[in-house]
Parts: C-alpha cells; sequence; structure tokens
C-alpha cells in the first residue's frame, strides 16, 4: 500500500501524553486513528523518558527537527519508533551508512517495459516519496553520512524546505505533516573516544538547522531495571530481580571504566538485555556473560572486566570467569 492511496492523510485523532506516554503533561498531541504497514509495530511493555519523549513529541505536534543524540545502545531510534506507534505516525528509518547514496535518496532513472516497449522513467527515491506524505522519516547514524548526501538533506531541514529535482525539472513542497528526525552517536563535533568509527564532523550551518536536539544518556539503575525485566520476564522475580541488579551494576562499572580511560569497550542497556536474555536461555550467568560481552571485549582489558565481574557476582561464578581470563 503506497500513501497516497492512503485514506487518512492528516491526522483525525489526538492522545492525551499523560495516559499514552505516563508523563505528568497536560499535553495533548494529534495522532492518526487507524494503522498501516509503515507504522511500527507497538512495544507494550516500553519505558519513555521524560525529556526525550516530550521533545520527540514536539517534533511530531510542532513541526519540529528532532536530533536525539546518545551513546550506543541507549534507545535513540527505537524512542522515536514507539511514540510513532502510539500516534498510529508512519515512520521509516534509514541508516546513513557509507552505502548510501544521493541516487539513494533522491532516485534514478529505471529501464521499464510498457506497452510492451522498453522505456527509460524516472523512479523516485525515499526522500521525494516520504517529503509528499504524513511520514515521519528518521535518519540513523546521522552523524556517520557522506557529505554529499548530507548536503541533499540540508535542502530539507527548513521547515518550509522545499526539495528540487534537477533530473526532472520538479519542486516538490513538504506535506504539511512530514516529519524530520535524526539519531547521532556524537553532536557533530566528531568523535575523541575512538568508540565511533565512521563518524566525522558536521557542517555547523547544517547542525544548527536542527531546532532541537536532545540527549538520551543511559538509564537510571531503577529504569533499566524496568526495561530489562519488562523484555525478560521469566527473570521479573525476587531471585531474577536480585541478578538482573547485578548486571546492571556490572554494566554501570564498565561505563565508568570507560568514561575514566581504563577499558575501551562498554555495556549498554541493549547488551544487557542480550545478556539476561542469553542468561535465561543457557542458565548460567558466567557463560552467558562471556557470550553477551567479554568475547567483544580486547584481551588485554579482560583483566579488568574480571575484576568488576568479582565485584558484582559470588566467588564462585568469579572464579569460573577469571579462570576464562587466565586461559586466554
Amino acid at each position: 500500500m503506497k500513501f497516497d492511496n492512503f485514506s487518512i492523510q492528516e491526522p483525525d485523532a489526538s492522545v492525551k501524553v499523560k495516559d499514552t506516554f505516563e508523563i505528568d503533561s497536560d499535553l495533548k498531541v494529534d495522532s492518526f486513528s487507524a494503522s498501516n504497514e509503515y507504522v511500527p509495530k507497538l512495544d507494550a511493555d516500553y519505558c519513555f523518558d521524560k525529556a526525550t519523549t516530550l521533545s520527540i513529541l514536539a517534533g511530531f505536534q510542532n513541526n519540529r527537527r528532532v536530533m536525539i543524540q546518545g551513546l550506543h545502545g541507549s534507545g535513540k531510534s527505537t524512542h522515536i519508533e514507539q511514540v510513532a506507534a502510539r500516534l498510529n505516525w508512519p515512520c521509516i528509518r534509514i541508516n546513513l551508512d557509507s552505502h548510501i547514496s544521493r541516487i539513494d535518496l533522491l532516485g534514478k532513472d529505471v529501464i521499464a517495459i510498457e506497452d510492451s516497449k522498453q522505456i527509460t522513467k524516472f523512479q523516485e527515491g525515499i526522500l521525494p516519496w516520504a517529503i509528499q506524505n504524513p511520514v515521519a522519516l528518521v535518519f540513523d547514524e546521522y552523524d556517520a553520512g557522506r557529505p554529499d548526501v548530507m548536503f541533499v538533506i540540508q535542502r530539507v531541514l527548513e521547515v518550509e524546505g522545499k526539495l528540487t529535482l534537477l533530473d526532472q525539472n520538479r519542486v516538490l513542497t513538504p506535506h504539511p505533516y512530514f516529519r524530520l528526525f535524526a539519531t547521532a552517536n556524537t553532536v557533530g563535533l566528531g568523535d575523541s573516544t575512538g568508540l565511533y568509527h565512521g563518524t566525522q564532523q558536521i557542517n555547523q550551518g547544517q547542525m544548527d538547522r536542527w531546532q532541537i536536539v536532545s540527549p538520551l544518556n543511559y538509564l537510571s539503575e531503577d529504569l533499566e531495571l524496568k526495561v530489562i525485566l519488562s523484555k525478560v520476564k521469566d527473570l521479573n522475580n525476587k531471585k531474577g530481580q536480585s541478578t538482573v541488579k547485578a548486571m546492571i551494576s556490572l554494566a554501570n562499572l564498565t561505563r565508568e571504566g570507560f568514561k575514566n580511560g581504563d577499558i575501551s569497550n562498554l555495556m549498554s542497556p541493549r547488551t544487557v538485555i542480550s545478556w539476561a536474555e542469553n542468561y535465561s536461555i543457557f542458565n548460567d550467568i558466567g557463560n552467558s556473560f562471556e557470550l553477551s560481552f567479554l568475547n567483544k571485549c580486547d584481551e588485554t582489558e579482560k583483566s579488568i572486566i574480571a575484576e568488576y565481574f568479582q565485584r558484582c557476582f559470588d566467588s564462585e561464578t568469579s572464579d569460573s570467569i577469571l579462570n576464562l581470563v587466565e586461559q586466554a
């Protein structure tokens, strides 16, 4: 189904932020009454960060260009998708890796058969299609985009920004309910940590066009616990909660160690969820930790990480991790 055939071209309903997102606010936000294939799947257990959610909602309601910035695994893209899911707002994600080109965004000439004849016709890319429809377009890994691609995006960053297709002699006016979002690990100033290879400095004239830049840091321990237990429900008991709390304590030690320059890798909330899921599968806290995180780490740093593990778990399990590190 294409959006130009979609019967609802503008929001025809609204949601109360307090009821839908459990945020203490009297705001109401426009929404669509009906879903379609481009609306993200709703995660009923998703936990929203208040500041980030309000920034995203401002983007939807007030047509603000919103960038969410934060470390990997903090849930930047998912946050936007889950807001869109609750608004029934069509949402498309594009990962701006090195393979995305201007042609992918704008379109290209293709050979087609019409009336038994071979002809050349222009096939629109994702950007012209999205800009003409009530779509939330999300550029993931925005700070990794190629310079030629970034200048294409810059054309539409203005709220009234029209897109010119030179090959087609066409000027496209944005749909009133087209929305633009981005996620990034940095804020366009480059990466000094070495953690995000491939990111680059972004033209500050372009950064200036993002009207809202909202940082999304890792969650508090209580909220991270709630998120993990919502994902791995068979650990939502007294013993399981105690284990997950120890996992989060270990994750926080790796984050602190990374900040201090002691280690070059850290456990994101996504990694902790993977660890909890693997623990639920293998029923072995040490083995699941090895599979989920330890095997990704530099050999010279594993002894430090083993010490972190020793602080958070019982001696018997810790000894198995220490032995594993010594054998390596």
